[in-house]
């Protein structure tokens, strides 16, 4: 007999009359949707039943229908039970993480699912929640300040230990998902500069390989790390604006730095070719050894992290250009490709250029269901995992497209909306996991299937084909909808 505390509220209402129906509806029509879409990726004119369970259609039918008893036990159960064994689910995940690791089969050049007789499951996808569960568990403990050193290493570690694992299991895709914690830190309290670091390594790493290989004419530099060097330059520049309100000795170092490289690009193109990113070098060199300078006089530990900021930010540039020479070909091609620096239609840009083929030819309205050629001839692979946006926008057309895309930014509307209305911080910092978490997936999947993003590998939430992706999913949401159930206000 179920007891009557787990199914009531705080208030003592049904849990049932306080849930958030409206976050329900859009998961039921956003599952509706994915399951016709998985339908016509993998029509097959052999057999055209649905509901065969030897078919793709069939097995997500059952994932789903085992999606909604998930559901309703997560409803159930005590929403005290998420904060007190977070730490203990965190843990069995770990375990679970690394015992698949030694003992998963290799699959598709990764060892991350987990085979039972016919079914597999991917371990990854159900740390994300668990994850998520012991950062809000920590985050929400009595005195926590995310501007302790400590405490910011307990967080790293939360992160970055099953992020570790899952790329040990050749799954760097699933690994990336946990770059989305960074929204999580940013809302309660961690500092701008640190997300503005993130936001200035992307920068630096997507610049220099995208104009690694163009020579600036009359010198020998490459224009990729010539460009990241002088926007080092400038954010440091801007960062003495923005924290120190130093709009002379910006402009004074930056018009110094411009005169400079000015200088040298002339002397390399009219007297002696040569590589001017040296010169940047001295330039910066010569910036941090005048802000520590600075440091040590006005004893301003702003100037210190500036020059620290400006350090980082080389080593970073050197480090990821080392690092992607030793990426395996086909990564490095993937992500040359996202970029532009070159086309390769019939290798690992194929499952890309195919993917913008189904969308374009869905025109306005699409082609109608069951009648997308590209998907019903297979041009596109993975059309009804990782590519299956496509198949709605061949099938649906761009109102079609349009109409999916806007359901999903209603769901992280209504995400942020339940989140801010939380009494604990608890439930705050669950509600932002869960909306970072699908943000990314959004985002990325999305950006693979038009080209804007590197293929990576990860699904479309409650659309693309597989079990795990759709329990996980149903998981995260559905224990946020149990906590929200029970807020006091």
């Amino acid at each position: 007999m179920v007891n009557d505390q787990w199914v009531t509220a705080r208030d003592g209402r049904s849990v049932w009359k306080k849930v958030d129906w409206v976050t329900i509806f859009i998961y039921l029509l956003l599952i509706v949707f994915g399951w016709l879409t998985v339908c016509g990726a993998s029509y097959s004119f052999e057999n055209t039943d649905f509901f065969d369970f030897s078919t793709r259609a069939g097995k997500q039918f059952v994932w789903i229908c085992c999606s909604f008893g998930i559901a309703f036990i997560l409803m159930m159960l005590d929403d005290d039970l998420y904060d007190m064994f977070a730490y203990l689910v965190y843990a069995a995940l770990i375990v679970l993480l690394i015992v698949t690791l030694v003992i998963a089969p290799e699959t598709k050049g990764s060892r991350s699912w987990l085979n039972f007789g016919s079914v597999s499951l991917q371990p990854a996808e159900f740390a994300k929640f668990a994850t998520a569960l012991a950062l809000s568990k920590f985050m929400s403990e009595y005195g926590f300040t995310i501007k302790s050193w400590k405490n910011a290493a307990v967080i790293a570690a939360l992160i970055l230990v099953p992020m570790v694992i899952i790329v040990l299991q050749q799954e760097t895709g699933s690994a990336l998902v946990y770059a989305s914690f960074m929204l999580v830190l940013y809302r309660i309290g961690m500092t701008g500069a640190i997300l503005f670091s993130g936001l200035a390594a992307t920068i630096y790493f997507v610049v220099g390989i995208r104009f690694n290989e163009e020579i600036i004419e009359g010198t020998t530099s490459t224009l990729g790390t010539f460009t990241v060097m002088l926007l080092i330059q400038l954010f440091a520049c801007a960062l003495l604006v923005v924290y120190l309100e130093k709009w002379k000795l910006a402009f004074r170092l930056a018009a110094g730095s411009a005169l400079l490289i000015v200088s040298a690009y002339i002397f390399s193109k009219h007297v002696m070719p040569f590589d001017i990113v040296y010169v940047e070098w001295g330039i910066l060199v010569a910036t941090v050894l005048y802000l520590l300078f600075l440091y040590l006089r006005d004893r301003k530990y702003t100037y210190l992290l500036i020059a620290v900021f400006a350090l980082l930010s080389v080593s970073f540039l050197y480090a990821s250009s080392y690092l992607f020479n030793h990426f395996k070909p086909y990564q490095q091609a993937r992500i040359q490709v996202a970029l532009g620096v070159k086309e390769d239609l019939s290798g690992v840009g194929y499952n890309v250029n195919q993917s913008k083929i189904a969308i374009g030819s869905g025109g306005v309205y699409g082609k109608g269901f069951l009648n997308g050629t590209q998907t019903k001839l297979k041009y596109v692979p993975e059309q009804d995992t990782d590519f299956i946006f496509c198949t709605i926008g061949e099938e649906q057309g761009f109102v079609g497209a349009v109409s999916i895309l806007t359901l999903f930014l209603i769901l992280i509307l209504r995400l942020i909306a339940l989140a801010e209305r939380q009494s604990t911080s608890f439930g705050l910092i669950y509600g932002y996991c869960v909306l970072s978490i699908l943000l990314f997936h959004l985002f990325v999947n999305i950006g693979m299937v038009l080209g804007i993003t590197p293929v990576i590998g990860i699904p479309l939430p409650f659309f693309s084909y597989g079990g795990s992706s759709l329990w996980g999913f149903t998981i995260l949401l559905f224990i946020f909808l149990r906590i929200d159930a029970s807020r006091k206000n």
